[in-house]
């Protein structure tokens, strides 16, 4: 293979263009460079998401003997995610590992049912794909009980990683659950400090999820590990005094921004605060019948994302107020109504039932 001058020149700048040759193919010149980043080729993902997907079994009654029952549901915050951007119009594809069992069956055809390109996802047969079983409280609200020891998401390996996705993306996404435990932690930051280096916006949720780290030291400090890559931060109420501990949105969100373009702290039925370089505020939420929040945060998390999907980190840093409200209403539309349903995918809206809600229909 003969490097033209401008393939010299971007491949000392930019070397995971080239980690395939579809990509040389393609790119030609420095116009073709800056269509590959903002999207503007049919190749390109608007967001491709590392991390867990799971079975959530959510509560559906009783028995008529009293006992409790379950239903049988998608989940995994990542794959969420990628669900509710691929569901208002996106392109979006998962990489992740799941049992070789009719779990992890169900799961791939619920992602490729709802348009998530699945070439990322592995099958094991060295452990059962991971199960979650919801407990609901009052207003909604909710715990876990995980069975993942060891589960499929845990044993992913770095160099089961499809790179190609990452080239091919606009957003890299991932959570902190991918960093509590197995060789997933590893596959994870390689698979994240890869898209930095390639020039790709990183979202991080932090998603913190107690029971799966051995510890709270030991989660903070994963996540705090992470902090520096995300271009996007998603913290809840809850996160944010944890990694911070300031409990007012004003100063949490001032002490995590760091080289971030947006944070984002989500605050239940109190709506979202978001700040960026030039402006900060809170954007009240939409009232509904609640039944179950499960998924809400990544249903808010994947309209934002789809909301900036094309934006470089400096159009995101540098957007103003208004422009921010109005996407993160739209994201708050998007959460409220994910809790009108049980479960989480099944629960993601369409785009038609975020306008309708925001023009009160």
């Amino acid at each position: 293979m003969i490097l033209s001058s401008t393939h010299f020149a971007l491949f000392l700048y930019m070397p995971c263009i080239f980690t395939n040759i579809g990509n040389y193919e393609r790119i030609k010149t420095m116009r073709d460079l800056d269509k590959y980043y903002k999207g503007e080729d049919n190749h390109m993902y608007d967001i491709v998401a590392i991390g867990e997907i799971l079975i959530d079994f959510t509560p559906t009654g009783r028995s008529d003997q009293g006992g409790q029952l379950f239903e049988q549901n998608p989940g995994g915050a990542p794959g969420n995610v990628a669900v509710a951007c691929a569901k208002l119009g996106g392109s979006a594809a998962f990489i992740g590992k799941v049992g070789r069992d009719a779990f992890g069956q169900f799961l791939k055809k619920t992602l490729e049912t709802n348009g998530v390109d699945t070439k990322g996802l592995i099958y094991t047969d060295d452990a059962r794909t991971t199960l979650a079983f919801v407990h609901l409280h009052e207003g909604g609200e909710r715990s876990f009980s995980f069975y993942r020891n060891p589960g499929a998401d845990m044993l992913l390996q770095p160099e089961e990683v499809d790179r190609s996705l990452i080239d091919n993306c606009r957003i890299f996404h991932f959570g902190s659950v991918s960093l509590s435990a197995g060789t997933a932690v590893d596959a994870t930051m390689k698979a994240v400090d890869y898209a930095r280096r390639c020039g790709k916006i990183v979202s991080f949720d932090v998603n913190y999820r107690k029971p799966l780290f051995p510890s709270e030291y030991q989660a903070v400090s994963a996540i705090n590990a992470a902090l520096p890559y995300a271009d996007i931060l998603k913290v809840s109420h809850e996160e944010m005094e944890l990694l911070t501990g300031e409990s007012d949105p004003v100063t949490g969100s001032e002490k995590l921004i760091g080289n971030a373009s947006l944070v984002l702290v989500s605050m239940g039925p109190q709506g979202a605060f978001y700040r960026n370089s030039k402006s900060y505020g809170h954007v009240g939420t939409f009232k509904v019948d609640t039944i179950d929040t499960t998924g809400a945060g990544d249903a808010f998390f994947g309209a934002v994302l789809y909301r900036i999907r094309g934006m470089s980190p400096e159009e995101i840093r540098n957007m103003d107020s208004s422009a921010l409200e109005e996407i993160v209403r739209f994201a708050n539309a998007a959460g409220a109504l994910s809790t009108m349903k049980k479960g989480a995918i099944p629960s993601l809206p369409s785009k038609a039932e975020i306008q309708a809600l925001l023009l009160g229909k």
